[in-house]
């Protein structure tokens, strides 16, 4: 049976190979014709400014432009026309809303996109189960603006206005991760189109189990899968209560490493915090210059706490207890909806910083130098995606930052740096 399933998996794939032999832009006109038979002549385009629009997402990579744009209209038409591109050996290319940060839209190969955010349904809420049933172009947004008079939420916040089936794709998490989870943790059931235009339910049709030991994780193996092994037509969302309360602070702290023990702590105490966020110097001082925001420039931590009011008063209580024996500043609130909402965007749109997480095990390096040896590391290439994402005037600034880090190594002995990374 193994053999079976293996020998399977390679037929549905090995599509890929064939094409590479092709050249790409080859679209034959009757396979043009097959396409727009299926999904309407109004819904297939060729044109190459829209597909140069669906060649990039919001990532610094360059435009690779599919064959031809497709907008099927429900699972049927992705079905059908899935069997017909393997059946050609076209390669396929799903695309939300484009506002992922690797990639993941380009056409390296050509083929057909498929543009799914016209099957934009929400269906089958269940609020006695807290679960929902969302087709691909409904976005994280959508659906909690649509749940707002039913006491529940959908509280996966990746920051961008992402569609709920891409974020299972790309195992999207975001900030509200420390107390919700990830979109991993998120997602009961996926309607998933394979390859060759089969149609799978990855936990069952129709159902939305909170557990199951039985069989293989499918749900599990699809997302995160970023398009490869198949086309997310439906995804079986989890919900959660909304809280009836919501207040957010910023502390300060004269160190990363005090930073880093007061995030620990607050964990083990069991806090049940719902966002912690840390932020170093040159990233908060980047926030305050693009988001007018006036925090102090040192290591900090953003946070957010859910509850009722009488719970709240005791997390902060507790947490505050933590951060003022680590060396904290007092805790500077955000209350109002508008403020909150000011202060995670600003947190937000500090996407461009380096990925620089490291263990926190006494057996890994200090933290302190990371961030500073990443943009020392990346220079005029950092310098390139701050100009072209957040302007000029914070260029300028991160050209003086450079500047300056490159004055502390060339103080520094090669033997101060940790873990032998001196260049």
């Amino acid at each position: 049976m193994a053999l079976l399933k293996l020998q399977g998996a390679m037929r549905i794939f090995s599509c890929q190979r064939s094409y590479s032999l092709k050249a790409q832009g080859q679209l034959t006109k009757d396979f043009m014709e097959a396409l727009k038979a299926v999904a309407g002549s109004s819904n297939v385009s060729m044109s190459l400014a829209v597909r140069e629009q669906h060649g990039r997402d919001e990532s610094m990579h360059r435009c690779s432009p599919p064959d031809a744009v497709v907008w099927p209209q429900d699972v049927e038409q992705v079905s059908k026309l899935a069997a017909m591109c393997y059946s050609q050996g076209v390669p396929i290319i799903p695309f939300g809303t484009g506002t992922g940060l690797e990639g993941g839209v380009s056409a390296v190969k050509g083929g057909v996109c498929f543009n799914l955010t016209r099957m934009d349904r929400i269906l089958q809420l269940n609020t006695e189960d807290f679960t929902v049933a969302v087709e691909p172009g409904v976005t994280h947004k959508a659906l909690n603006s649509y749940l707002r008079d039913s006491g529940l939420w959908f509280p996966v916040d990746p920051g961008a206005d992402a569609s709920l089936c891409g974020m299972a794709a790309t195992s999207a998490s975001g900030t509200n991760a420390v107390r919700y989870g990830t979109m991993r943790h998120n997602v009961l059931n996926l309607q998933v189109v394979l390859p060759d235009g089969r149609v799978l339910h990855t936990a069952g049709q129709g159902r939305h189990f909170r557990k199951s030991s039985a069989g293989y994780n499918l749900t599990g193996l699809f997302i995160g899968s970023e398009g490869t092994l198949g086309l997310i037509t439906q995804a079986t969302l989890k919900l959660h209560g909304t809280p009836e309360a919501m207040v957010s602070a910023v502390c300060s702290f004269p160190s990363v490493q005090a930073a880093v023990d007061c995030t620990v702590q607050v964990l083990q105490a069991s806090i049940p915090i719902a966002r912690i966020e840390f932020l170093d110097d040159v990233t908060i001082s980047a926030c305050n210059q693009f988001s007018g925001l006036s925090y102090a420039v040192s290591p900090t931590l953003f946070l957010e706490f859910h509850g009722t009011p009488r719970s709240l008063e005791e997390q902060v209580q507790n947490t505050e207890d933590i951060v003022q024996l680590n060396g904290g500043s007092d805790f500077a609130w955000a209350r109002e909806p508008e403020m909150r909402n000011k202060l995670w965007t600003a947190r937000h749109n500090a996407w461009a910083t380096p990925r620089m997480c490291v263990s926190l095990s006494p057996s890994s390096p200090r933290l302190w130098w990371r961030p500073r040896e990443t943009w020392r590391n990346l220079g005029s290439r950092a310098l390139f995606l701050v100009t072209w994402v957040m302007g000029t005037s914070t260029a300028s600034w991160c050209t003086t930052q450079m500047t300056q880090m490159r004055a502390d190594v060339s103080r520094t002995s090669q033997t101060n740096w940790p873990g032998g990374l001196w260049p």
